[in-house]
């Protein structure tokens, strides 16, 4: 079988230049992934031949949703998978399912957004500004949701909305957004893992592919998820996004790889051949000012992969962003997947999810700022990515231009004027960080019972 792959790699991949075949350790993969679009470089690695370029033959399978993922991961059912950044972190620290899950790869950049209900879209139009042409001005702060949950209250009816997973990019900004509007999304107390203690907002769980459905039966009022379920409410008529990530923090990190540890120390080739396939699909997805966005669309529509129309996936992978029906307005970043050095895994990105965690009482006890950069390295590895990333280069696969060489793995500062509340942020420092949040635990505070205390 080695020798077949092997044959049909030096037959049927053009490249630049031959590479040196890695001496694989394990070449039959399966990887799981949830049908939403910033799967997108694990179906164009195979579609585009990328996988079996480096020798690896890979079954592609969708998950039900992010527990069944993770156990699949954990328990090798599943060699690797398209993962919520959380979820690696959450491991590792022992928070859920406990288990050392590492990343050498970030899938993408931005791709989320935040839908309301028409119902509840019509009560926050009056508090929303209007540009000179009528239409609501963006950002749209959810200072703007703030008379409607007090409405709904009035009324004895709490105003609950969706996101992924606890740990979940789409939990964090959710609540982040509500937090720099005035609102508090709540907190998780010990043996408490609903997230909804001293809540303004109810948040739970609902699975990205039905979080329309549920939508429009009225059990939510609004949720944050990924492409393509905000615009699929747009084209159900049921539901109207009102801000995506790019516009609570621009460029913010999304998904990423994960895979056991002991995965990676038994398989270092098969590692590296993998994380090289994903920067050439990253490569591919953005390459030429996104020319190859109608055929990645194309590949996602198919019900082996996301499986929804090609127009309404189109509707955001392409650089547009559809808010009211009708309301179509130019986002060339929505999806960004190699771009701004997306597919490196930064520690300052991981760090921040860590701040989030402990900020609603995740991480229930105070943390010094070595132990966020210390877990940060345990779970992220850009050595793997670099070492990756070198190999393209000298085989004539990837550009010199294209990768951070020289960082030490934490980004520039976010500027106050890239995130929604104007609060910057900066990786090396997350106890400051938290310390700057008006709403969160910060400090030596911690949730006892139903009340924040310190």
């Amino acid at each position: 079988m080695k020798r077949i792959l092997l044959g049909l790699a030096a037959s049927t991949i053009a490249s630049p230049a031959l590479a040196q075949m890695l001496d694989l350790e394990k070449f039959e993969l399966t990887f799981g992934f949830i049908k939403l679009t910033d799967m997108a470089p694990l179906a164009v690695a195979y579609e585009q031949g990328y996988f079996l370029g480096e020798g690896l033959f890979v079954t592609l399978e969708a998950q039900a949703n992010w527990k069944v993922l993770l156990d699949g991961v954990i328990d090798g059912t599943l060699d690797g998978a398209h993962m919520l950044a959380g979820q690696p972190l959450a491991a590792t620290i022992g928070y859920g399912t406990e288990a050392h899950i590492v990343t050498p790869f970030s899938m993408d950049l931005n791709g989320n957004g935040i839908t309301v209900s028409n119902e509840v879209w019509e009560m926050m139009k009056p508090n929303i500004p209007e540009n000179a042409d009528g239409l609501p001005q963006h950002p749209i702060s959810a200072s703007a949701l703030a008379s409607v949950v007090d409405d709904f209250n009035a009324n004895g009816e709490a105003f609950k909305m969706g996101m992924v997973f606890p740990v979940s990019t789409h939990n964090y900004e959710l609540r982040y957004w509500l937090a720099a509007g005035g609102l508090n999304p709540g907190f998780y107390g010990d043996g408490d893992a609903t997230g909804q203690i001293d809540a303004d907002v109810l948040l739970s769980v609902t699975p990205p592919p039905q979080m329309p459905a549920t939508l429009e039966a009225g059990t939510i009022h609004g949720y944050s998820v990924g492409e393509p379920w905000n615009q699929q409410a747009v084209f159900k008529g049921i539901g109207v996004p009102v801000v995506t990530d790019y516009e609570i923090w621009k460029n913010n990190p999304e998904k990423v790889f994960g895979l056991t540890a002991d995965f990676i120390e038994d398989n270092p080739n098969t590692t590296k051949a993998l994380t090289r396939a994903l920067i050439r699909a990253a490569i591919w997805l953005d390459e030429n000012d996104n020319a190859n966005r109608e055929e990645a669309v194309e590949i996602l529509s198919r019900s082996q992969y996301v499986g929804a129309d090609e127009e309404v996936i189109a509707n955001s992978m392409t650089g547009t962003f559809e808010y009211e029906k009708g309301d179509v307005r130019e986002v060339p970043d929505f999806n960004v997947f190699f771009r701004y050095n997306a597919t490196y895994p930064y520690y300052s990105d991981a760090v921040w999810y860590l701040t989030q965690m402990r900020r609603w009482g995740q991480i229930p006890e105070a943390k010094d700022d070595q132990w966020f950069f210390d877990v940060a390295e345990r779970v992220y590895r850009p050595d793997i990515y670099l070492d990756a990333a070198r190999s393209l280069v000298e085989d004539g696969l990837a550009p010199e231009d294209g990768f951070p060489w020289e960082t030490d793995g934490y980004k520039t500062p976010t500027p106050a004027a890239d995130i929604i509340d104007g609060i910057p942020y900066d990786g090396r420092n997350p106890n400051a960080y938290l310390d700057s949040l008006p709403i969160g635990l910060k400090g030596d505070q911690k949730v006892v019972g139903s009340e924040v205390q310190g």
